[in-house]
């Protein structure tokens, strides 16, 4: 059967400190309670881990990702861009923390080969209606695929990624209010805004369904990507439990795409499908800002599924930890690795799966049938 590699990241956010060392920053200016200057956050990290070079080049910040081999050779790559990409001065108001890149930096993302950046989030339209819509441009003209905004029913529209001489990976991106996402950024008719499901109830699922199966094409497989939960926290709500495997049973996910923790969260297979409930955070400015308790943001995951692209079927799932330091990506160390193992065979064995190591650092997913019982 024929294979298909995808790289799969949590949240990548090229904002603040990040843009103010790439090559043409935003303007610094920030609301923020405490911090009112991105270069505040460039501070920090130097404070913790060293000097940073300014206006540094588009590849810098993926460091080591580059010169990964799976990375490389994967198919598709798709991550969670939870940032802005504008040069608007329009911040949402009443709204404390706001990200953005300069439009001019969009190579950081092109640099990675990042094929498709999923939109749905509490941080695209932190620049207003006007940044969402620079933001749609600016990537689409990278050559950079977008799910997840946009307006009215092109918000819920799928990402259709060539993966192959005739061959298509549909990708759906969707978010949840318990991610932050204000209800007034529901993409409506005549209104930009991201694709925001009302809840995580049956109908819900039945609905999303519906319209991945409008979309689908013969066998390819399909992502639902997904912005949901809180930031911090190793307990993975039974309504996200339900709702991604309701998406499974109703044949409408072939991989489920969490993000929204900023840590990694233990992940499940389902029927063959691959249930990624929080992917963590892989790019961001939190260096100096410190742990929460046990869980740390500085530390990421790559997430290599391969798939049969005759169904979406997940045959092998290989994950490599990566580290953040003076705002660029590198392998983990050992301390940072056994607090990834921790968390992902810690809440592993309920959900039937298990991490064993790998000789390059990283770890392939070992899973059973779950059981089935109803969920509690």
């Amino acid at each position: 059967m024929p294979q298909l590699t995808i790289a799969l990241t949590g949240d990548v956010m090229t904002d603040r400190g990040i843009d103010q060392v790439l090559a043409r920053p935003s303007a610094p200016a920030l609301f923020e309670s405490y911090v009112r200057d991105a270069r505040d956050y460039v501070d920090l990290a130097e404070r913790a881990n060293g000097a940073i070079a300014r206006a540094v080049g588009d590849d810098y910040i993926w460091g080591d990702v580059l010169t990964e081999p799976r990375w490389v050779g994967a198919q598709l790559r798709v991550v969670n861009l939870e940032t802005a990409v504008t040069a608007s001065d329009e911040a949402w108001p009443d709204k404390g923390i706001h990200y953005r890149m300069h439009p001019a930096n969009v190579g950081c993302l092109s640099a990675a080969g990042i094929d498709c950046c999923v939109l749905a989030n509490n941080h695209v339209l932190d620049w207003g209606r006007n940044g969402l819509d620079e933001t749609l441009r600016t990537l689409h003209a990278a050559g950079i695929r977008s799910a997840g905004a946009g307006v009215d029913h092109a918000a819920w529209a799928p990402a259709a990624l060539q993966a192959g001489a005739g061959r298509h990976v549909l990708v759906f991106a969707c978010a949840t209010g318990s991610s932050g996402v204000p209800v007034d950024w529901a993409a409506a008719p005549q209104r930009s805004g991201v694709a925001l499901l009302p809840d995580l109830s049956d109908a819900t699922a039945r609905q999303l369904a519906d319209d991945v199966a409008r979309h689908r094409r013969g066998d390819a497989p399909v992502i639902v990507s997904i912005h949901w939960g809180g930031n911090w926290g190793e307990q993975i709500p039974v309504e996200h439990r339900r709702f991604a495997r309701r998406l499974v049973d109703l044949g409408a996910a072939d991989v489920v795409h969490g993000h929204s923790s900023h840590h990694p969260l233990a992940i499940e297979v389902y029927r063959d499908r691959l249930i990624l409930y929080g992917c963590g955070d892989l790019i961001n400015d939190y260096e100096g800002i410190g742990d929460h308790g046990h869980l740390r943001s500085d530390v990421g995951c790559l997430y290599f599924a391969m798939l049969d692209l005759d169904g979406g079927a997940l045959k092998r799932l290989e994950i490599m930890p990566t580290q953040l330091r003076r705002f660029r990506l590198r392998r983990a160390d050992v301390a940072a690795r056994q607090s990834v193992e921790r968390l992902l065979n810690g809440g592993g064995p309920e959900l039937g799966t298990r991490v064993t190591p790998l000789r390059n650092g990283g770890w392939t997913l070992q899973w059973k049938p779950p059981a089935t019982e109803p969920m509690r």
